[in-house]
Parts: structure tokens; C-alpha cells; sequence
């Protein structure tokens, strides 16, 4: 029986970037590490119930009035437990893989919806990418970035990816033909028809995709407290090594509380751009 040492191949290919592309991963690190440091410290130094107003407030005003209810009372919960740092820690990793994700996949996603044959080359890339267990993209992280909040955004930023590029191809691809000959007879070029057409008509899937990449990201957040990225991940860590069932299940808690706030905001935003 023939085997392929396909994973050796692989482990080659990583020790290889990791020698040629040191210098690379450095600065790639360094300008990661800063704007993850600019968040959480924005979000960390303002003082819990002044946060609390602002998150409230702008659940308010994007959300309505039931959403803020719960915001209120579930970050109050937060802070009461002693939670409120690390989840506002784990926020600003969510806000900074999300930022990176949406940065570079939008416009993926933009240029698949132009063309056929980038599509064709995106879409399997895509499947393995969310095909692929949440662990395994912690190993290169590792390998690339040492341990730490930096390979923590990494891995989780390559797993939130796929929804943003798909959602935004979708919705550019869903847009209706009456739309684009309407745009054509008025004589709009490619690139008006995509800024003042498709992509405003598309911006309601565009949004559902923007709310399934922050919630990857708040799911991969937590397994990457494995690699010490901090955050309320790291508390569950611990619980689960410590086998304490209370710190496990505040941690838990938080983590629900700020996954339903996100989920229900980005929703809300996503709604009101397809009324407008």
C-alpha cells in the first residue's frame, strides 16, 4: 500500500514560510498586535458603566428598545460577576478579527461577483476553509506567531472569513436584472453600476454575512484561548481545567450575553439598510 506523507508535505511547507518569511510574520505581528492594543484599551479604560451606557445606547438606537432592556441587564450581569475586563477583552478581538476580515474579503467577494472564473477558484478555497476543524488553524497560528493574543486574531480571522466573500458575491450576483439595464440606459460604467446600483441593493446580504463573521469570530475567540489569546476563552480554559464548574459557567454566560448582543445589533443594522 503507496502512502502519501501529505502531512509531512504540509509541516515542510510551514517550516519552510517560517524561515524565509520571518521578517513577514514580524511585522504582520507588530501592526496586528498594535491595532488589537488601540481596541482593547479603548474599550477596557472607559469606565464599566459609562460602557455599559454607550453599548445600551447604541442598542437603542440601532436595535430598539428590547434589545437595550436585555443589554442592560446582561453587562450589568457581566460586571457583577467580575467578568467586564476580559470580556471586553475578548470584544476587542472580536472587533480586530472582524475589522481584518471584512477588509480583505469584501473585496474577494466583490471581485467573484464580477467574474465566473475567480468565482469557480474562491468557492472550493471557501469549503475547506469552513470545512476544516476550528482547531487545526490553531497550529499554524502557533507555528507562525508563538503563542499569544496575535495568533489568536490570525486563526480567528481565517475562520470568520467565508461568510463575508460569500454573502457579498451572493447578494451582488442576486441583484436584479431590471436594476442593472436601468443603471446601463442611464449610462453608469462598471464601476458606478457597482457603487450606486448592486452593491446598495445588496447591502441587506451583505450584512447577514457581516453578522456570520462575527459570530465565527466569537466562537473562534474562545477556542483560541487555548493558545493564550486571552479573554473570556481563556476563562473557560480554565473552568474546564480546573474543572470548576462555577468559573465555566459564568464565563459561559458572558460569552452568551455578548453573542446575543452582537447577533441581534448587526441583525437590526442589516434590516434597516434593506428598508432604507
Amino acid at each position: 500500500m503507496v502512502e502519501l506523507p501529505i502531512g509531512k508535505s504540509f509541516e515542510n511547507i510551514i517550516n519552510w514560510m517560517t524561515d524565509n518569511f520571518d521578517t513577514f510574520f514580524d511585522i504582520v505581528g507588530a501592526v496586528i498586535s498594535g491595532v488589537l492594543f488601540v481596541f482593547k484599551s479603548s474599550l477596557v479604560m472607559v469606565y464599566p458603566p459609562v460602557m455599559i451606557a454607550i453599548l445600551v445606547g447604541l442598542a437603542w438606537w440601532i436595535a430598539g428598545r428590547n434589545v437595550a432592556i436585555f443589554s442592560l441587564i446582561g453587562f450589568t450581569l457581566v460586571a457583577l460577576m467580575g467578568f467586564w475586563e476580559v470580556t471586553m477583552e475578548t470584544l476587542a478581538l472580536v472587533i480586530t478579527s472582524v475589522a481584518i476580515a471584512l477588509i480583505t474579503g469584501f473585496p474577494v467577494g466583490v471581485w467573484a461577483s464580477q467574474s465566473n472564473a475567480v468565482e469557480k477558484i474562491v468557492r472550493p478555497i471557501l469549503d475547506f476553509m469552513q470545512t476544516l476543524p476550528a482547531f487545526v488553524y490553531l497550529i499554524p497560528a502557533v507555528l507562525f506567531f508563538q503563542l499569544g493574543e496575535v495568533p489568536g486574531v490570525i486563526a480567528t480571522l481565517i475562520f470568520s472569513l467565508p461568510p463575508v466573500v460569500r454573502f457579498t458575491n451572493l447578494g451582488i450576483r442576486q441583484v436584479p436584472e431590471e436594476i442593472k439595464e436601468a443603471a446601463q440606459a442611464f449610462g453608469s460604467t462598471t464601476r458606478q453600476m457597482l457603487v450606486k446600483a448592486e452593491l446598495p441593493v445588496a447591502m441587506p446580504t451583505i450584512m447577514a454575512g457581516v453578522n456570520q463573521t462575527i459570530m465565527l469570530a466569537l466562537s473562534m475567540v474562545v477556542i483560541a484561548g487555548m493558545i493564550g489569546a486571552g479573554g473570556l476563552g481563556n476563562e473557560v480554559l480554565k473552568g474546564i481545567t480546573q474543572l470548576n464548574i462555577g468559573l465555566g459557567f459564568e464565563s459561559g454566560i458572558s460569552i452568551v450575553i455578548l453573542a446575543i448582543y452582537l447577533d441581534r445589533v448587526t441583525q437590526a443594522l442589516g434590516a434597516r439598510k434593506k428598508n432604507k
